[in-house]
C-alpha cells in the first residue's frame, strides 16, 4: 500500500536541503535495486534550488547511472531562459558535466520538430514509452493546484491514456507546453511535492482532503510506493 508523508519545515531552505538529501538516498536505493535510477524533474524555485543543492555535493549522486526526464516544459526556443531544461543545466548538469546521453529534455520549438508541438509531444511519448517507471517524480505546484502543465478543468488533466500531451492554451504563460500526464505520473514509485508559500495552502489542503483532480490536479498525483509532501509552514497552514 502506498505511504503518504507530509513534512513541514521551518523555511524553504530547510525544505530543499532535506529533499536533496532524500533524493540522493532514493537514487542510491534505486541503483542498488535496479542498477539505474530514473527520475523526472520539475522547475520552479524549489525544484531548481534542489538541483543547486545536489550540485554543491556532487558525490552524493552517481549521475552516470541516472536517467533524467522532465515533467513538463515550455514549448519555446531552446535558448529561452524560461525553459526548465536550461535552468537545470545551469544549476546542476553543466556544473557536474553530466553525460548528455542520460539527459532527456523535452523538445524545443526550434528543435527537430520545429514549431509542430503535436509532433514534439509524440516524440517525447515515444521516448517515455509505455513501461518507463520513475523512481522519483518531482512536482512543484501552483496556487490553483496545477502540477506539471496539468491545470484545472483541462483536457490534459483528464487524459487517461497518452503519457505525454501538447498543451496549446495553458492559463499560465507561455500558452504552449508539453507535459507528462497522470497515467505516467501515477506509475512512479515515489511522487514528491516541493511546495512553499501561503498562496499554495488551499491547494495543499484540498489534495490532502481527497479533492477531485479535475478541480485540484495536485490531488490526483500519487506514487505507487510513497507520496511525499515537502512543505513550509505557510503552505501547510490550512491542514488540520
Amino acid at each position: 500500500m502506498s505511504e503518504l508523508e507530509t513534512l513541514i519545515f521551518d523555511d524553504p531552505a530547510e525544505l530543499v536541503a532535506t529533499a536533496a538529501a532524500r533524493f540522493a538516498d532514493a537514487v542510491r536505493r534505486a541503483q542498488d535495486a535496479r542498477g539505474t535510477a530514473v527520475v523526472a524533474l520539475t522547475g520552479g524555485s524549489n525544484g531548481i534550488a534542489l538541483l543547486r543543492a545536489l550540485a554543491a555535493d556532487p558525490g552524493s549522486v552517481d549521475w552516470s547511472h541516472v536517467e533524467v526526464y522532465w515533467g513538463d516544459e515550455r514549448f519555446v526556443p531552446a535558448a529561452d531562459p524560461e525553459r526548465n531544461e536550461g535552468q537545470a543545466r545551469e544549476a546542476l548538469f553543466g556544473v557536474i558535466g553530466a553525460d548528455p546521453a542520460r539527459i532527456h529534455p523535452m523538445p524545443a520549438s526550434d528543435g527537430d520538430h520545429g514549431d509542430d508541438i503535436a509532433a514534439a509531444a509524440r516524440a517525447y511519448a515515444e521516448l517515455v514509452g509505455d513501461d518507463l517507471v520513475f523512481d522519483v517524480h518531482l512536482l512543484g505546484m501552483g496556487g490553483e493546484g496545477h502540477i506539471n502543465s496539468l491545470f484545472p478543468h483541462t483536457a490534459a488533466t483528464a487524459e487517461e491514456a497518452a503519457t505525454v500531451v501538447a498543451v496549446e492554451d495553458s492559463p499560465k504563460p507561455p500558452p504552449r507546453r508539453i507535459t507528462l500526464t497522470f497515467p505516467v505520473i501515477n506509475r512512479s514509485r515515489e511522487v514528491w511535492f516541493l511546495v512553499s508559500g501561503a498562496e499554495k495552502a488551499q491547494a495543499v489542503a484540498a489534495a490532502h482532503d481527497g479533492a477531485d483532480r479535475a478541480d485540484w490536479p495536485c490531488a490526483g498525483a500519487h506514487g505507487t510506493e510513497r507520496t511525499v509532501w515537502f512543505l513550509d509552514p505557510a503552505a501547510a497552514a490550512d491542514l488540520p
